[in-house]
């Protein structure tokens, strides 16, 4: 199509919103998804998104590609450009100053996002949008001052992971650009892609080496490693664990492997046992690289075996839970408390820590029990002046919560007043499960006989279908409510970072909207119905929200859905994903 021929189809484009037949079908749908975005054809303004990474596996991977490619290209005016996933721009070299001079008055440098939200029609951003090679020639571009380019972009995807992570773009003046970009582009990006593959490749022999000089080290010690592809255990977890037991720990060791600060952690597997997991920290890798390893120490605590016939049928007021790994640990609570030895329970905020201490101490501990908060023990005298009037009545009893989260003063006072009293009284207590100071271990914990790890709700997920149940009725103070299969099975599929208090919230939300009949899935919050493995922002949850309650209002019509939110279709698609929404 002549040049003059597509200014004139783009000017109809915008002023009438008909496209022409004899314009590209990429081009003209790009088209659309701008006009869907409001992006301004006359006015272009991009955000600075962020410095880039010159240290990222993808700027290292194309580093000496797009050097030897711009080499190859010093006496044309064609800049080489690499961008993120999301379009921003990472790296741009050019010989000619005229062209450089032209892309920085369209902020078409580094740091700056060419991706269609922004831009609208370009080669960066509909290749992103499309994944797809795309070449955009002058007027084909929705921006006025894009219209002296030729932009010829090329999705980069991971060879092991197939992850969309950037894209490549030659861009030049519109009457140099031609097919010749986009075929150079597609060469470089093959080139590129197959560095990312060795690079990995070179990831995982190192991870591999620094497996077997754990396992040569510690023969008799689990040892685990995973990376994004890869999972190694030796034998000795093979033989102890059983394909639940090890699905578990997997699942932990991947949990800890987003937490930096998390060296150690106490786990309850399902079938009961508890293990220690230490985190390997240096094992040779890059900064940049995403694999963990970990050693893994089996704790002597009663298995399900050994656990009395009267802790088997025995069951705690108010507690439920069918998972094994979540009884036992109860079942050990129980214990210590029917024999008052004081003992800690470790575990995540909302795992149910104090609710199965006051359930233990309400069955087993004659008369009341008092519970403390240690945060505010620390900034209430009041309260302090009543722990120490409570540890000094006969037969005492007394919960300590988050007594981790205080500073090393007040844990010293807590420490001197409970000294000496172990025989006089009963103490539980609780702490976080990652890591916490030193100051807790040397000070408070010593005078604790026991410590019990509970496990997260997200591995006893199985106790959803007992937890739920209660807790309705609890809520609903008597109403008749239940959940569908679908919303219990969507339920299911949450990962509970606030455990069961994120429950028990969100099931609050439903009984206020719902007082009775059957809860559908279309009741549950949005947040259940977004499965997404990384922690979101604040935007990003407002995001999922937006599209869940859009795709709900257009009865789950995704391409209504996207119109109503102003998104392309290929957008709203990609955020489902991402989100992991179900509706």
């Amino acid at each position: 199509m002549a040049a003059r021929d597509m200014q004139k189809a783009r000017e109809r484009f915008l002023v009438d919103h008909d496209v022409e037949n004899s314009v590209r079908e990429p081009i003209a749908y790009s088209w659309q998804r701008s006009k869907m975005l409001k992006i301004r054809p006359d006015q272009l303004e991009l955000p600075f998104v962020r410095e880039p990474d010159p240290d990222s596996p993808l700027v290292t991977a194309a580093a000496p590609v797009l050097q030897q490619l711009a080499e190859g290209l010093a006496d044309e005016p064609v800049s080489v450009i690499l961008t993120s996933a999301d379009g921003v721009v990472l790296t741009r070299i050019a010989s000619s100053h005229r062209l450089n001079r032209t892309l920085d008055q369209v902020n078409l440098a580094p740091g700056y996002s060419y991706s269609e939200e922004f831009v609208g029609t370009n080669g960066i951003g509909t290749a992103l949008e499309t994944r797809q090679p795309t070449l955009v020639r002058g007027a084909e571009h929705y921006a006025d001052c894009l219209g002296g380019l030729a932009c010829a972009g090329v999705p980069i995807t991971h060879p092991v992971s197939g992850a969309l992570v950037g894209a490549l773009d030659l861009t030049g003046w519109v009457e140099d650009g031609g097919p010749l970009l986009i075929t150079l582009a597609k060469s470089a990006t093959a080139q590129i892609e197959g560095r990312l593959l060795a690079q990995s490749s070179a990831e995982q022999i190192a991870l591999l080496n620094a497996y077997l000089k754990a396992c040569r080290r510690s023969p008799q010690s689990g040892v685990l490693a995973l990376g994004d592809d890869v999972v190694l255990l030796n034998r000795r977890l093979r033989l102890a664990l059983d394909a639940q037991d090890q699905a578990a720990l997997l699942a932990h060791a991947v949990d800890l492997s987003y937490e930096a600060a998390a060296n150690r952690h106490i786990v309850v597997l399902p079938s009961g046992q508890t293990a220690r997991l230490s985190s390997v920290d240096d094992f040779g890798f890059g900064a940049r690289s995403k694999m963990a390893m970990f050693h893994v120490h089996f704790l002597d605590i009663p298995a399900p075996s050994t656990v009395s016939a009267i802790e088997r049928s025995s069951t705690l007021p108010g507690i439920t839970g069918r998972s094994a790994s979540w009884r036992i640990s109860c079942q050990h609570i129980a214990r210590c408390t029917r024999e008052q030895q004081w003992v800690t329970v470790s575990g995540e905020p909302g795992s149910g820590r104090a609710a199965v201490l006051k359930a233990a101490a309400s069955e087993y501990i004659p008369g009341p029990t008092r519970v403390f908060s240690a945060p505010e023990l620390a900034n209430n005298s009041t309260e302090l002046q009543s722990l120490e009037q409570e540890l000094e009545q006969e037969r005492f009893s007394v919960i300590l919560r988050d007594i981790d989260l205080i500073a090393e003063p007040y844990q010293r006072t807590i420490a001197d007043l409970i000294q000496g009293r172990e025989h006089t009284g009963w103490i539980g207590a609780t702490i976080g499960s990652a890591d916490h100071s030193t100051d807790v271990d040397a000070l408070v914990l010593p005078h604790f006989s026991h410590t019990v790890p509970v496990p997260a709700l997200r591995h006893r997920i199985e106790d959803l279908h007992d937890l739920v149940p209660l807790l309705l009725r609890q809520l609903g103070r008597g109403a008749e409510l239940t959940l569908s299969p679908a919303a219990m099975r969507q339920l299911s599929k949450y990962n509970w970072p606030g455990n069961v208090a994120q429950l028990r919230q969100i099931l609050q939300q439903v009984v206020h909207r719902q007082r009775s009949g059957v809860i559908g899935v279309e009741q549950l919050p949005a947040v259940c119905r977004a499965l997404s493995r990384h922690t979101l922002t604040q935007i990003e949850a407002l995001e999922r929200d937006a599209i869940v309650r859009s795709l709900e209002e257009h009865h789950g019509n995704k391409k209504s859905a996207a119109t109503a939110l102003g998104l392309s279709r290929a957008t709203i698609y990609r955020k489902i994903k991402e989100f992991g929404i179900d509706v």
